[in-house]
């Protein structure tokens, strides 16, 4: 008899992880596909976390998703690491190598300008100027790919200016630094806007920067997915802009890290999306 093959494993770590999305977005995947295999959330103390990265392929684990707060620290613990993940400075994607060593990626700038790609088919990152709304991880993997995608000029406003200022320092001169309070101002004659942001988000302030800049022929999109429709997604629509919600980025992202544990290719559907909004 030859020998059974391990049912492969694969799981999100973070702390808190209770509220992740993941596992229902593999789940839908997996029996979708038809294929047999695991996804579980891990809430892992960080004293023990990089122990657990190492045991974990021991258990039949082919890869894990990292979220909050170890993506930047999950850089010191692998043995490889992607371009894309070293640029951004963090890594939401391991996967484990069959000799054992520990390979990060991050997606997030796939997912990213996938779900753009989706939301408005003729977008293209080199159309002219962005502006993004924010400076943390999210806007890190956001500038990184319209950089990578030829955008002309990058304007970043971000409410405590000096972590914008870091942003310019890492990314160059096609990064413009615009003070909060003038944020409103870099919107005017951008192509693609983006609130990469908490603003907006259920339980959180709303974004009150003016927009009347904003262009109607601009790409809007907000990372924000709860809810589905910001504020500043409904304004531009209002307008007539092409607005594109941030529950894509979220789904696109994990594409990349299911074909490379499951060896299937998912596809982004709207039975998907609508499996989870409910």
């Amino acid at each position: 008899m030859s020998e059974l093959k391990r049912i492969p494993l694969a799981g999100v770590i973070g702390s808190p992880i209770a509220h992740s999305k993941s596992p229902r977005i593999f789940r839908h995947w997996l029996t979708e596909l038809g294929v047999i295999g695991h996804y579980v959330p891990m809430d892992i103390a960080s004293v023990d976390l990089n122990d657990a990265l190492r045991y974990l392929p021991k258990l039949g684990f082919v890869g894990v998703n990292i979220t909050i707060p170890y993506k930047e620290h999950v850089l010191n613990v692998a043995d490889q690491v992607s371009d894309r993940a070293a640029v951004v400075g963090s890594a939401n994607t391991l996967t484990f190598l069959a000799d054992g060593k520990i390979y990060a990626d991050n997606t997030d700038g796939y997912g990213f300008t996938e779900n753009l790609r989706h939301g408005a088919p003729n977008w293209k990152a080199s159309d002219g100027p962005a502006a993004v709304l924010g400076a943390g991880g999210a806007a890190r993997a956001v500038i990184a790919s319209f950089i990578e995608g030829g955008a002309p000029e990058i304007r970043l406003a971000n409410r405590t200016r000096s972590r914008a200022n870091a942003l310019q320092r890492e990314f160059g001169t096609k990064v413009k630094v615009f003070d909060w309070v003038q944020a409103g101002n870099m919107l005017e004659g951008a192509a693609t806007v983006v609130n990469a942001t908490s603003l907006g988000m259920v339980g959180n302030a709303e974004m009150r920067i003016p927009l009347d800049g904003l262009s109607r022929d601009a790409v809007v999109t907000d990372l924000v997915y709860a809810p589905l429709e910001t504020a500043l997604l409904e304004h531009a629509k209002s307008i007539g802009c092409q607005t594109v919600d941030g529950l894509g980025m979220l789904l696109h992202q994990a594409v990349p890290g299911f074909e490379r544990w499951f060896g299937m290719r998912p596809v982004v559907t709207e039975p998907l999306r609508s499996a989870m909004l409910i």
